[in-house]
């Protein structure tokens, strides 16, 4: 019951929008490629494929049985060949992109402006150039290897070294994959967070994510001794080189006024300098130190609560700053894909640097001097202690006292006068590794000549089909066999006849798969066009509904989805929209206008003694006291699912109480931008109002309408032109517990009456509860005389002269979270109010059984419950 929270929520904004006269696209489809899938297949030995149909299946019954009301016209799946030939369509036209940094845009691959010197050199050498530029590319990329499984892993996939299923061995190796050059759109989609309406947090999360920093790129000199003065000075003669030469390590840094405190430089075990500097002497120990490191994932490469190793490789480099030799290390705690792969270390002022010093005994120099009052500043200066805050310089010869900020543009100046280093912009967000070694999932529209040539498909080839392959399983291997594609068994597809100009010719096709993020990226463009044969979307049909009325940027109204896919999915959607954006496919920058991140719905869960979940269902509760089959077991709550065992179907409560019963009761647990705990007997409240409804309007012998066509008093006549619009308000917000609330006020109010409800009002109160619970609204409506839908009607509208308020509705939040909302009189005293938060159904449930230290009211504004 989890799953159906966010498309309750879209679904009542559809039915209302078009209530209100609006054009609504609603679609529904379904994201089916990916290891789920396939691993069910190795399981099971049913083809991917019928497992998927069965569930995309279940799926839609449940999604109907819901009352969900999708254009089903328009439903679309990323396994389906007419859907996904478009997705290998909008691989190729980033494969035939490069990015212009000045332009800062994506531009066709032939207008790639070629050096006369590479045109120089052939056809051959030209196309070298272009796929060295491509945005879509191949390069030698670190996996999650795993020989036992003879399988590359996700990341999610290993733990501790081990794969996650069987436990075996993994080990980083690097591969030949196809990556997207989604770096070269960082600056865009950092820019492009300011246009869109998303919650502050995963503005943040994104842009932490592509963590852009300003530094310096500084070259230490590794090269012959002898020869490092020439060096310095051709240095100087040339300047700063855009590309490292041998002679040199090169490392990125934000602080490089901290130069003068580098004692020390790392390399990651996979730099690709590392065999150079390693000495004969150390050469055992480090190869042997980067063989284990290989076996660690990054994430535990980069704890930081892990003590430090690492490794002498026996040379030296030279600190530009000062032209001190200080010794080169190999370190785990260093990754290659950050920076430069290499980083000078000032254990004086950054925690690891400080932890790897003290474990291997190196030199710590201070040169940022804290300020004259800070407890520890004896042991900082000392080098006792890491201080990592700025300050004023120290042990820095002539900057010594000036400010931080100030020596940061001085050394980087003074430096790039000497052609050692140069102002840099650096990025965490890394280059997308886009291939899989599986065989569920987008075939590449690639082709490799004799020549290893990497070829498109033409586009009147596509879709590129999956073969027929039934032995897809992954298979052991021995450790020292690199990944065998599960579409390399399937012969004779692997090899293709294409005539792509100069007659027919073999070749052999890409063995990779496209993962399952591909078909995710751009599925709500075919949603406006999804039989489109000739194009993945019509540019007029595209126009007309990502083009924004208001002059703004455009695209998707409303997404409504989780912060799961924060830095995933969402970014990854945004890089391809960007890019199609560039080349005229689509009208605007930016594919989700609108972003709202829905809470989780969270449910108990139990632990045995071992720690072991335990069937939730089966627990029984006794004074307090959760037992399973007898023994006692801990309550915890978490988010519901498989994994916690705590999970509720959607056909379990379907079967108890009706579809509009789970409808209500999830909008109605609280905000829907919050976590909510999920309470099964809890669901009888929001059953109990239904039922409420019904005896106002209906007679429960008879079934007929039980209300009159009399004018409604101007009592009631107030209250229901307020509480229009409140709901209204409330449903544009997506405060749809608080629009529930004042239809039960108003519901409450007709059933303290013991006169028949007018005709007016009770129409009007259907035509409000309509998109939140459409099947008794479609019953209700049709008995109070109507022959027409109650979804082709209008969403009442609210008289101004009726709205002087007399009640207001307040938000009431323990420990300063907004928990429930009350409505209450407009002059309520402080007593009146705090008495009403505290009678709350859901407040109370909070309170029970824990003190209340005290409440604060605000009048007109909340009220602020504490708890301990």
């Amino acid at each position: 019951v989890g799953h159906p929270e966010g498309y309750t929520a879209t679904d009542i904004v559809a039915r209302f929008s078009r209530a209100r006269g609006e054009t609504v696209l609603h679609p529904m489809g379904f994201d089916a490629f990916g290891l789920p899938a396939e691993e069910h297949a190795i399981k099971t030995g049913e083809h991917p494929r019928i497992q998927t149909q069965r569930n995309i299946d279940n799926f839609t019954r449940q999604l109907k049985m819901l009352g969900f009301s999708y254009d089903w016209d328009r439903m679309v799946s990323t396994t389906d060949e007419d859907y996904f030939r478009w997705t290998q369509w909008i691989f190729l036209v980033l494969y035939d992109t490069w990015f212009d940094a000045d332009a800062q845009k994506g531009r066709p691959i032939a207008d790639l402006p070629v050096p006369a010197e590479v045109e120089a050199q052939g056809a051959e050498a030209v196309g070298k150039y272009q796929d060295q530029h491509r945005l879509a590319y191949q390069d030698d990329a670190l996996v999650n290897w795993c020989p036992a499984l003879g399988t590359v892993l996700a990341n999610e996939e290993v733990q501790d070294g081990k794969s996650e299923r069987g436990g075996h061995p993994v080990k980083r190796i690097p591969l030949r994959q196809w990556m997207l050059r989604i770096t070269s759109y960082a600056e865009r989609l950092l820019d492009g967070l300011d246009d869109v309406d998303w919650p502050i947090g995963i503005k943040k999360l994104q842009r932490d994510w592509i963590g852009r920093s300003t530094g310096a790129e500084v070259d230490f000199y590794i090269g012959d001794e002898e020869a490092y003065g020439a060096w310095a000075e051709s240095r100087r003669t040339s300047g700063f080189c855009a590309e490292p030469d041998a002679s040199v390590l090169r490392v990125y840094t934000t602080r490089p006024d901290t130069l003068f405190g580098a004692t020390y430089m790392v390399v990651s075990p996979e730099h690709e300098m590392l065999d150079k500097l390693t000495t004969e002497t150390q050469g055992e120990a480090v190869r042997s130190y980067c063989e284990k490191a290989s076996f660690k994932s990054d994430r535990e490469r980069t704890d930081g609560d892990r003590v430090k190793t690492g490794v002498f490789t026996g040379s030296y480099a030279t600190n530009p700053i000062n032209g001190e030799k200080v010794p080169i290390w190999v370190a785990d705690y260093v990754l290659a894909g950050y920076g430069t792969g290499a980083i000078m270390a000032v254990p004086a002022h950054d925690e690891r640097d400080f932890e790897f010093a003290k474990q291997f005994d190196l030199k710590v120099v201070p040169v940022v001097d804290p300020p004259q009052d800070h407890p520890e500043r004896a042991a900082i200066m000392a080098g006792d202690v890491c201080f990592v805050a700025q300050g004023n310089a120290i042990n820095s010869g002539d900057f010594d006292g000036q400010k931080t900020n100030d020596v940061k543009a001085a050394v980087t100046a003074m430096l790039n006068r000497e052609g050692l280093a140069a102002e840099a912009v650096n990025y965490k967000l890394r280059d997308w590794l886009f291939s899989r070694q599986r065989f569920w999932g987008e075939p590449f529209p690639i082709i490799f000549d004799e020549t290893g040539l990497a070829l498109a498909v033409p586009e009147e080839h596509l879709p590129v089909e999956l073969p027929e392959l039934m032995d897809w399983a992954p298979r052991a291997l021995d450790e020292d066999s690199d990944p065998e594609p599960p579409l390399g068994r399937a012969v004779e597809w692997a090899s293709a006849s294409y005539d792509l100009g100069d007659g027919f010719k073999t070749y052999q096709r890409e063995l990779n798969t496209m993962p399952q993020w591909a078909g995710s990226c751009w599925y709500y463009l075919r949603y406006l066009d999804p039989l489109n044969e000739e194009k993945f979307v019509s540019p007029d049909i595209e126009r007309y509904w990502m083009t924004s009325l208001d002059g703004g940027i455009g695209g998707v109204d409303l997404y409504v989805g989780g912060v799961e896919h924060a830095v995933l999915h969402l970014l990854y959607a945004r890089f391809w929209h960007k890019v199609l954006f560039d080349l005229g496919h689509v009208s605007g920058p930016e594919p989700f206008q609108r972003l709202y991140n829905q809470g989780y719905i969270q449910a108990a869960a139990y632990q045995d003694d071992r720690g072991v979940y335990v069937d939730a269902e089966k627990v029984e509760e006794n004074n307090g006291s959760f037992f399973y089959e007898g023994g006692p077991v801990s309550r915890t709550f978490g988010k519901m699912g498989k994994s916690l065992k705590n999970s509720v179907t959607p056909d379990d409560m379907y079967s108890a109480y009706g579809a509009d019963t789970l409808r209500l009761y999830e909008m109605f647990m609280g905000p829907l931008d919050q976590d909510r705990p999920w309470e099964t007997k809890s669901v009888i409240g929001s059953h109990r109002l239904l039922q409420r409804v019904w005896r106002n309007l209906i007679n429960e012998e008879t079934g007929e309408a039980t209300v009159v066509d009399v004018p409604i008093d101007e009592g009631s006549q107030r209250l229901l032109h307020q509480t229009i619009a409140s709901v209204a308000d409330a449903m544009e917000g997506l405060r749809f517990n608080s629009a529930i609330a004042r239809i039960t006020e108003l519901n409450n109010e007709l059933t303290k009456s013991s006169n028949p409800v007018p005709l007016e009002l009770a129409e009007k109160l259907v035509l409000m509860l309509a998109p939140l619970v459409p099947h008794i609204a479609e019953e209700l409506w049709a008995r109070l005389g109507h022959s027409d839908s109650v979804v082709h009607q209008s969403f009442p509208s609210a008289d101004a002269g009726l709205l002087v308020e007399d009640s207001i509705e307040l938000p009431v939040q323990v420990n300063g979270k907004v928990r429930s909302r009350i409505v209450v009189s407009t002059d309520a005293s402080p007593d009146e109010l705090e008495t009403l938060a505290l009678a709350d159904e859901r407040i109370s449930q909070l309170t029970s059984g824990n003190q209340i230290r005290k409440v604060i009211v605000v009048p007109k504004k909340m009220i602020n419950i504490v708890i301990s």
